[in-house]
């Protein structure tokens, strides 16, 4: 039997939560830590179970271990909003031990191999989900753990992020079991051979065939030169406080730098036109104006830009839409990639995956007045408008998909855009809120999964960093420092073939997700029963 203190069940809960902080990309990088770093909370939750003690002593280990991960991983939002980083870090704990407390509920009333199992499938469902809903957070998925070492995870291709979630809860398991056995059950090593070949199989199989993905992977060659540009204007002062006229001839003359005759397309970051405009006048904005004509000197063919536009509508668009000020109709703000192509005309993609709590405000569909709960980031306030489909745009060489910011953690996403023909992925993002911290080059990582499951050649241009080109295989090819004016000018190869992943999207997150609802109201039914009804 696994005899623990309190003190020891708490000094286990502790580690489990440094474990997975330290395992997570750019605070600790330690990856093979992540194998074992649930192993101390499943101690715990056997050691609460053997003692029939209540079960809301689970939930109580569960929080604390996930508040230090979801603090120790992610504390750099802070800098951003100390409230929005507050509500993130406890919402997301008290969801994340939920999970684990539903886990152990299923498991002592229904039984251990059902409760075991039901790891799996809540977990992997509640990943699935956070991405559809309007309190996504998905940033601390499990998966996303194995963003700095992409030869280990080539078959995201099939199974996207939540893969690496099976991954690691499999391999946890399976230790789990081996140090019950050994340190608490006291059994010899001659018998634990199966346990410990499972173990090894586990873990070398899905490396090894990611191993051999990696490097036996031809890359799909279809060039292009494309530029991107880093102008590294400060978001908290001079992006919202400086003339939009300079900050666009400070981008352009960087940008001027590295463009050929050959270039296709330059890139520039999200919001880089600072100042917001009504779509249907584009074309009379003198910032917009000024990009065309410099596109023009440079004999350019198309260039993708940031910006903060709006459109009126007759009546109410969405939640989104609000009175206009001394006139009849409504307005809806975006954050919008802003596409002039080789003819000069203009395109608009708005950005859909919204930052709860900045971009969007959760559930005020239903509740108006918390709208007026929205955090300041600089520019509009209050929910923006989204695309009601994800949508691709297209030069007269190249169907692309250009993700702002957020979007770039969001592998079902691409791959619906993919499926409408997405051959290269560019990510617009600003990256300056956090400062110098973990926050950047983790967002800039997960970017290398999204080249594994859709293999696509991604690059990113980031106001204040970093800025680079990853291959399909999930290679930084290329980066920027810092903090830095900076401009890459590169040849990507479009690819137009479809992984599994881009053509069927989450199947292990729809497919645990149904299994999990009717395992769930079994676990209801047999927790009733033998509840109040002693059954």
């Amino acid at each position: 039997m696994i005899t623990l203190s309190k003190k020891q069940r708490y000094g286990l809960s502790i580690l489990s939560g440094v474990l997975m902080v330290i395992s997570f990309p750019y605070t600790g990088s330690l990856t093979p830590l992540v194998f074992i770093s649930w192993i101390p909370l499943l101690l715990v939750e056997k050691n609460i179970s053997l003692k029939n003690y209540r079960s809301s002593k689970v939930f109580v280990h569960a929080l604390l271990v996930f508040f230090i991960y979801n603090i120790g991983a992610t504390w750099w939002v802070a800098n951003a909003s100390g409230i929005g980083a507050s509500m993130a870090f406890i919402l997301n704990s008290i969801f994340m031990a939920l999970i684990f407390q539903l886990f152990h509920i299923t498991k002592k009333y229904v039984g251990s191999q059902e409760g075991y199992l039901s790891l799996f499938l809540f977990w992997i469902s509640f990943e699935f989900i956070h991405y559809h809903w309007e309190l996504s957070w998905s940033w601390m998925n499990l998966g996303n753990t194995f963003s700095i070492t992409p030869s280990w995870v080539q078959w995201y291709s099939y199974t996207g992020i939540l893969g690496g979630t099976f991954w690691i809860i499999l391999m946890n398991l399976i230790g789990f079991r081996l140090v019950e056995r050994l340190f608490f059950k006291k059994e010899i090593w001659r018998t634990m051979i199966p346990t410990i070949l499972s173990y090894s199989i586990a873990l070398l199989l899905p490396l090894g065939s990611s191993l051999y993905t990696y490097y036996s992977y031809e890359e799909k060659t279809n060039p292009m030169e494309i530029v991107i540009v880093q102008p590294n204007i400060d978001p908290y002062n001079e992006k919202f406080d400086d003339p939009v006229e300079s900050q666009l001839k400070k981008l352009c003359d960087i940008a001027e730098q590295k463009i050929t005759s050959n270039t296709e397309l330059v890139i520039a970051p999200e919001t880089a036109i600072s100042e917001g405009f009504y779509e249907e006048e584009a074309l009379m904005v003198g910032s917009v104006n000024y990009l065309i004509d410099r596109k023009e000197e440079w004999k350019l063919p198309a260039l993708l830009i940031g910006a903060s536009t709006a459109r009126v509508f007759e009546k109410p668009n969405s939640r989104a839409s609000r009175p206009m000020n001394g006139g009849p109709g409504y307005v809806e703000y975006y954050n919008t990639s802003l596409l002039i192509n080789e003819n000069n005309q203009l395109d608009f993609v708005h950005k859909s995956l919204l930052v709860p709590g900045v971009e969007i405000i959760p559930f005020s569909k239903y509740f108006p007045f918390l709208e007026q709960l929205s955090i300041d980031n600089g520019g509009t306030t209050g929910s923006l408008g989204i695309e009601k489909e994800p949508r691709v745009l297209s030069t007269k060489s190249l169907t692309f998909s250009s993700l702002i910011c957020y979007e770039s953690i969001a592998g079902e996403m691409l791959a619906k855009q993919c499926r409408k023909g997405a051959e290269a992925v560019f990510v617009i993002t600003n990256d300056g809120w956090w400062k110098d911290t973990p926050g950047y080059k983790q967002h800039m990582s997960f970017s290398r999964l999204r080249a594994i499951e859709s293999r696509r050649y991604i690059a990113r241009a980031a106001n204040t960093g970093t800025s680079c080109i990853i291959n399909q295989r999930g290679d930084v090819l290329e980066k920027t420092a810092w903090w830095e004016p900076a401009v890459i000018r590169a040849t990507i190869h479009k690819n137009s073939d479809l992984t599994f992943y881009s053509k069927q999207g989450d199947v292990l997150g729809r497919a645990f997700g149904v299994v999990s609802i009717f395992l769930l109201l079994f676990t209801i039914v047999k927790f009733t029963r033998k509840k109040y009804f002693n059954k």
